[in-house]
């Protein structure tokens, strides 16, 4: 496979329980009451998709921008606090290095992917980027990966995704993408398993470790 399309959020950076518990809070602040680990479940869907999944569509439709605007907020206080995930940005150069083309797909917001791309320091190895504001529908709607597959001019059969959550994996389906998964998004391994993935591994450190045997070798 000579294309990598690589999650961000919970994949190469460890965002998944900041996401979390800035959704909880901005839940709270409109007076929608969520318990924290329903949440979590949820996270690695787009913000244009996660409010109707766990409040329901009238409350997408009444309050979903407003509700966006408020976990905007509360995560800005948080994102200061990220850390790259162990291994991330050597797994980014190892793979531009091998000769792949190495594309980040998120579901966050241009302004996030932006600061994820400094923290990781893969400016200037990695071949593209692509963020919800890039797309209509954010994962698990496959359009992010469509997106960053037409963008460097990939082919979707010549391509593997590496995610952390079930809607990663849904959405590389979609796709015609395979997905290797990693446990940095706090989803279990027989879950992402089930959800298609072709190997799950640990972490981003393992899955680099042993990346000559996946099909990105």
């Amino acid at each position: 496979m000579s294309t990598a399309i690589l999650d961000v959020d919970g994949t190469l950076v460890d965002t998944n329980y900041h996401h979390a518990l800035a959704w909880f809070r901005a839940f709270s602040q409109a007076d929608v009451v969520l318990p924290l680990w329903r949440i979590h479940r949820h996270i690695g869907m787009g913000g244009d998709q996660l409010v109707g999944a766990l409040a329901g569509e009238a409350t997408e439709h009444a309050r979903g921008e407003e509700l966006r605007a408020f976990e905007r907020e509360r995560y800005a206080e948080l994102i200061g606090e990220v850390r790259a995930t162990e291994g991330a940005t050597e797994l980014v150069a190892d793979l531009r290095r091998r000769g792949h083309t190495t594309l980040l797909a998120s579901s966050a917001r241009r302004e996030e992917v932006e600061h994820y791309v400094d923290l990781l320091d893969v400016r200037e190895v990695a071949d593209a980027w692509t963020s919800a504001d890039d797309v209509e529908a954010s994962k698990p709607h496959p359009d992010i990966i469509e997106h960053a597959l037409e963008r460097a001019g990939c082919e979707a059969d010549d391509a593997v995704m590496v995610g952390d959550s079930p809607w990663d994996i849904k959405s590389a389906a979609r796709a015609d993408v395979r997905t290797i998964a990693v446990l940095t998004g706090g989803f279990a391994a027989q879950e992402l398993q089930e959800a298609g993935a072709v190997a799950v591994y640990e972490s981003v450190a393992e899955l680099h470790r042993q990346l000559e045997r996946t099909p990105l070798r």
